[in-house]
C-alpha cells in the first residue's frame, strides 16, 4: 500500500458493531465506509472502490460466503470474514470461496486491525535486487511480473490479494522450489496445521486460474517434502 488511507467496507447487520468497527478503525488511519446488508454493499460498490471489505458472514437475506463468491468472480478486492463459528471446516469453506482472512468472533479490536494490516501487506513491491523475467509463459497463461498480472489471452485474471503474494513470491525463483513457511507468510498462525491447510487452499485457487486440468498441475507442482514451485515454459 502507499501513504494514502486505505479505504475499507465494513458489512454487518448488527449497527453497534458497525459504528464500534468504523470508530476504531478510523482511528487507526483508515477511511471506513458501512452497509448492513450484501445488497446494500453491492451499491456502494458500483460508484466506490475500496481497498478491503471486512463482510460479516451470518447476516439476513444473502450470507458473507455467497456474497464472497459473487465478489470474487469479478473483482480482487481482498476480503476479511468476521464470523462465530470457529470451525475449521467453516474456515476452509472461507477461504475457498474467495476470501483472503477469516477471523472468528469474539476477538479483540487489535487483532482485526493486525489483519487488516497484514493483508494489505501481501501484495509486496519486487526487490531492485531480484532478476525476475519480463514475461513467464504457463501454457495458455502469462505473468507479468512487473505488473502482478496474469492473463489468458486478452483476459486478465483476477487475483485476490493472497493469491498475487503468492505469485510474486514463485515468479522470484521460478524452478525453484518454495518452503510452505515462506507462503504462509502473513497468513495467520491456527492450531493443528489450520495455516498449512490455508495455504493449500490458496494453492488449489491459482491451480484452476493456471492449469488446463487443476487436478494434473503441470505448471504449479507439488515438490513432495519441499513445498510448492512455479515451472513456466
Amino acid at each position: 500500500m502507499t501513504d494514502l488511507q486505505a479505504h475499507l467496507l465494513v458489512v454487518d447487520d448488527d449497527e453497534r458493531i458497525r459504528g464500534l468497527l468504523q470508530k476504531f478503525l478510523i482511528r487507526n488511519g483508515f477511511l471506513v465506509t458501512t452497509a448492513r446488508t450484501a445488497d446494500q454493499a453491492r451499491r456502494l460498490m458500483t460508484g466506490l472502490e475500496f481497498d478491503l471489505l471486512v463482510l460479516d458472514v451470518m447476516m439476513p437475506g444473502e450470507d458473507g460466503i455467497s456474497f464472497t463468491r459473487e465478489i470474487r468472480a469479478r473483482l480482487a478486492t481482498p476480503i476479511l470474514l468476521l464470523t462465530a463459528r470457529g470451525e475449521a471446516s467453516n474456515r476452509i469453506e472461507g477461504l475457498e470461496a474467495g476470501a483472503d482472512d477469516y477471523l472468528v468472533k469474539p476477538f479483540e479490536p487489535k487483532e482485526l486491525l493486525l489483519r487488516i494490516n497484514a493483508i494489505l501487506r501481501r501484495v509486496p513491491q519486487v526487490r531492485p535486487t531480484e532478476t525476475v523475467p519480463k514475461l513467464l509463459n504457463l501454457g495458455a497463461v502469462r505473468y507479468d511480473p512487473d505488473r502482478g498480472e496474469l492473463w489468458r489471452g486478452a483476459e486478465l485474471i483476477r487475483l485476490t490479494a493472497t493469491e498475487a503474494q503468492l505469485m510474486r513470491i514463485f515468479a522470484a525463483a521460478p524452478g525453484v522450489a518454495v518452503p510452505r513457511e515462506r507462503l504462509t507468510g502473513d497468513m495467520p498462525r491456527e492450531p493443528g496445521g489450520g495455516q498449512e491447510r490455508a495455504v493449500d487452499v490458496q494453492i488449489t485457487r491459482l491451480r484452476r486460474k493456471i492449469e488446463d486440468d487443476p487436478r494434473q498441475p503441470r505448471y504449479l507442482q507439488t515438490v513432495r517434502g519441499e513445498g510448492y514451485m512455479l515451472q513456466p515454459d
